[in-house]
């Protein structure tokens, strides 16, 4: 059974809402909606037992969803002893079966499945569950077994027309049951139910502020270090970035930041990176000019696994290089995120739960012995955002947008070589300095182009071409597991596609890329 390894010390004193999982897709995003609440949770095996539990500040506790049906053999349970712990659990679809199940009720394959937008019914409007909330709400199902019976101190709070147990309560308080995903925002409540168990019902007071993380991380960092070197692969990016202040402030001149340029980067982004952390942070700051080696690398290689593995090696390979020559450096600091985290450990502690290697030091900690630390690894992206805010982060840095580890190398189908390197990095250097200009830019995720292994005919010059096609990617996103592509405004489409084909000789064509995740992905490769 795997055990929670604990909070780190700048949640220790938090009040705590423990989320149990058991492999919900939405897990993530109750754990983000409780957060935004001002209540610090974290998602939890299934497995926990409830002794783990008793040892935090415990306030509530959250069942999530789950893809298996209760009366399954081999369905995930939980510890039965977390209804004597004293507070209030929230079920939600399988935790909601799973939970009336355990307190006395019988779940069985629902005689008509419930998908998507439904009308609740609300009966109990005196409940601190539905403090604020009218008679009727939009929720969002997605359950084919229901609740049929429910235990004798149990009452019914609301109904759709084919649930007739859609939200339940036991007598006391102690659990509520919920057929629907609350969690969602086709949940039409604007976060209320959430906010209401946390606080209506769970008595909870909001001590959780993503400022206060500094000085417990700060402590933990400290105290981990004992005076030894710690190292940093610096990207640029916000997670890194971040993770350089946030140990920088720990440990001052004992930090290295070692950035290593692999020639696959975006136009200006290595004088930017060094102006930033040199300049104005006066960090360590080593940087290996490695460009050349990098090309040589991926000569040839057009498989994108392949050139993932490839561009993994050669970055271990200047990165050792690099390491070796500082004496007494024994941590290595990256920006390992929650979703990291999550996504990498099997819902309730299978054999599958291990950590994934962060894409962006590849397999760094094996390969050079380095104890890891990772203080970002219970945050969401938009608290570790918050945080570079609170330690002087510009918010050009804040603000940017995800880069993919391996660089413009996945973003080039086929074969990556310097002459299409440039193609790409100077179509990309137009997208940005045009979407900047949008009134909306901030609700831009991405924005990138893909240089397609096709050439296409076109007329320039009253002269016939036959030149390079570029993809434009633009799409809207909370966290990347989920995006939607952006229309842009026609005049700004418009600008894109005629100054790429002017200014970026071999590229004579632009195509938009429509497409959401799921199906596709944000990248091509």
């Amino acid at each position: 059974m795997m055990q929670p390894a604990g909070p780190p010390a700048a949640a220790k004193e938090n009040e705590f809402c423990a989320i149990l999982d058991f492999g919900a897709q939405y897990a993530q995003l109750i754990a983000r909606r409780v957060r935004e609440s001002r209540v610090y949770s974290e998602i939890l095996p299934s497995s926990v037992p409830a002794s783990a539990l008793r040892a935090r500040k415990l306030r509530g506790i959250i069942l999530s969803g789950g893809p298996c049906g209760v009366y399954e053999d081999r369905a995930p349970a939980f510890d039965p002893q977390i209804f004597r712990l004293g507070v209030p659990v929230l079920g939600i679809c399988y935790g909601m079966q799973l939970g009336c199940q355990v307190l006395g009720g019988d779940v069985q394959p629902a005689k008509a499945r419930e998908y998507g937008p439904t009308s609740l019914e609300i009966e109990a409007k005196g409940d601190p569950l539905f403090e604020g909330i009218g008679d009727r709400l939009q929720v969002w199902m997605s359950h084919g077994d229901s609740v049929v019976r429910i235990g004798e101190r149990f009452r019914v709070l609301a109904r759709t027309q084919n649930t007739p147990l859609a939200v339940v309560r036991s007598e006391e308080g102690a659990f509520y049951g919920l057929q629907f995903h609350p969690e969602v925002s086709h949940t039409r409540d604007d976060g209320k139910l959430i906010r209401n168990f946390l606080y209506k019902v769970c008595g909870f007071s909001g001590d959780w502020r993503i400022e206060d993380y500094v000085a417990g991380a700060v402590q933990e960092i400290r105290a981990r270090t004992k005076g030894a070197r710690v190292v940093c692969a610096l990207s640029g990016g916000v997670d890194s970035s971040v993770v350089a202040l946030l140990v920088h402030r720990a440990i001052g001149d004992r930090l290295t930041c070692i950035f290593i340029d692999n020639g696959l980067l975006r136009r200006g982004e290595r004088g930017q990176v060094r102006a930033l952390f040199e300049s104005r942070f006066h960090l360590d700051f080593r940087c290996v000019d490695a460009g050349d080696r990098f090309l040589e690398a991926l000569a040839g290689v057009e498989d994108p696994e392949e050139k993932r593995k490839r561009i993994g090696r050669r970055f271990i390979e200047e990165f050792r290089a690099v390491a070796e020559e500082i004496p007494g450096a024994h941590f290595l600091a990256q920006g390992t995120l929650y979703p990291d985290v999550i996504e990498s450990v099997a819902a309730h502690g299978g054999p599958t739960a291990t950590i994934k290697s962060h894409h962006n030091v590849g397999g760094l900690p094996a390969e050079l012995g380095f104890e890891l630390i990772e203080p970002l690894r219970l945050l969401f992206k938009d608290e570790v955002r918050r945080l570079g805010k609170s330690l002087g982060l510009p918010e050009e840095v804040i603000a940017r947008q995800p880069f993919p580890g391996p660089g413009l190398a996945v973003r080039i189908l086929g074969p990556v070589t310097r002459e299409r390197l440039e193609l790409l990095r100077s179509a990309d250097a137009i997208i940005q300095e045009e979407v900047r200009q949008w009134s909306d830019y901030a609700r831009i995720w991405q924005s990138f182009g893909v240089l397609l292994p096709i050439r296409t005919v076109g007329v320039q010059g009253d002269q016939r071409t036959y030149d390079n096609v570029l993809a434009l990617r633009v799409v809207d996103s909370t966290d990347g597991m989920t995006a939607d592509w952006i229309y842009l405004p026609h005049e700004m489409l418009r600008r894109i596609s005629s100054r790429i084909v002017n200014e970026v000789p071999g590229i004579n064509r632009v195509v938009l890329d429509i497409s959401s995740k799921p199906p596709s992905t944000i990248e091509w490769e």
